[in-house]
């Protein structure tokens, strides 16, 4: 039964990293760009929960929906600062340090406002647990809640982007940017459209991610944000199935890594798959070849 419940937990916590791995895939699709502030995105809309309900007495609905319109706003205001001065640059090694740069100017924002002190995240979802066998196997009702919203938001996603016309404009942008600028596509607002959706499913999986576990500090998204990268590296970046595949398989391995190899290696396991998938199948799992004609 041991075997069960690390499984499920594992199911839980990749469907956290799927629905984060969902805002890199989105951006690196459509944009080619690398959101490495995603992670520090997913803090953001945390804290701005958490700061509503304990100081502003709002209720949780109405906390969760103002976390998912700030990161909104957020994640357009950093596109158009940060990243679409650099669209055109020469090298995307400077879109990457200008990534990194807006990571850390988040996270000691995030200091000088809130401190460095963790904080107990409140209780938002409250769905009663499920008892199986007999009371062998218990699923919390957060466990339940966050598989289903990884499933609603991968599927919604994916009946966006093929059956709407801005999801029509994405997949555009994606193919070939220049072409779908002279058939009338406006680039510049599909590519701010794809980091308003990336950055709003990250406040998703800010509160997901805290109720989950419930501690908050203003480096709570780093760590998970990377290892969203290696999931949706590794489920095919650029593919929705893939990202959510991807993040699905890791939060598995890395469940069990901790369960029957050792807590203090399961992070760096983790990282060996992004190594393995990177040798193996650079394109990842749903990835597909792009062959460049000369």
């Amino acid at each position: 039964m041991s075997f069960i419940s690390y499984l499920k937990d594992g199911i839980s916590l990749g469907s956290i990293y799927a629905i984060i791995a969902l805002g890199y895939t989105m951006v690196y699709g459509i944009a080619k760009m690398l959101n490495f502030a995603h992670g520090d995105v997913i803090m953001v809309g945390a804290y701005v929960i958490l700061t509503c309900i304990t100081r502003g007495g709002m209720s949780p609905v109405l906390a969760v929906i103002l976390s998912v319109v700030v990161c909104t706003v957020l994640g357009v205001v950093i596109e158009k600062v940060a990243y679409s001065p650099l669209r055109k640059a020469s090298s995307n090694l400077a879109v990457l340090i200008t990534a990194i740069g807006v990571s850390y100017l988040l996270q000691n924002l995030a200091l000088l406002i809130f401190g460095a002190d963790a904080k107990s995240f409140v209780s938002v979802v409250k769905v009663p647990s499920v008892s199986l066998f007999g009371g062998q196997l218990v699923i919390k009702g957060i466990t339940i809640v966050t598989i289903l919203a990884c499933i609603v938001i991968m599927v919604g996603l994916s009946l966006f982007v093929k059956k709407t016309k801005p999801g029509r404009a994405m997949q555009a942008v994606s193919e070939d940017r220049d072409a779908a600028q002279l058939m009338g596509v406006n680039v510049n607002a599909t590519i701010s459209l794809t980091f308003a959706i990336g950055s709003g499913l990250a406040a998703i999986a800010g509160l997901l991610l805290c109720q989950a576990y419930p501690t908050l500090t203003p480096y709570t998204g780093a760590m998970p944000g990377i290892k969203a990268f290696v999931a949706a590296v590794f489920g095919g970046i650029g593919s929705i199935p893939g990202a959510m595949v991807g993040g699905i398989l890791l939060g598995i391995l890395e469940i069990f890594g901790k369960a029957y190899i050792s807590s203090q290696v399961a992070d760096a396991i983790v990282f060996a798959v992004l190594i393995v998938v990177l040798l193996v199948k650079p394109t990842g799992l749903f990835g597909k070849n792009i062959q460049e004609k000369v």
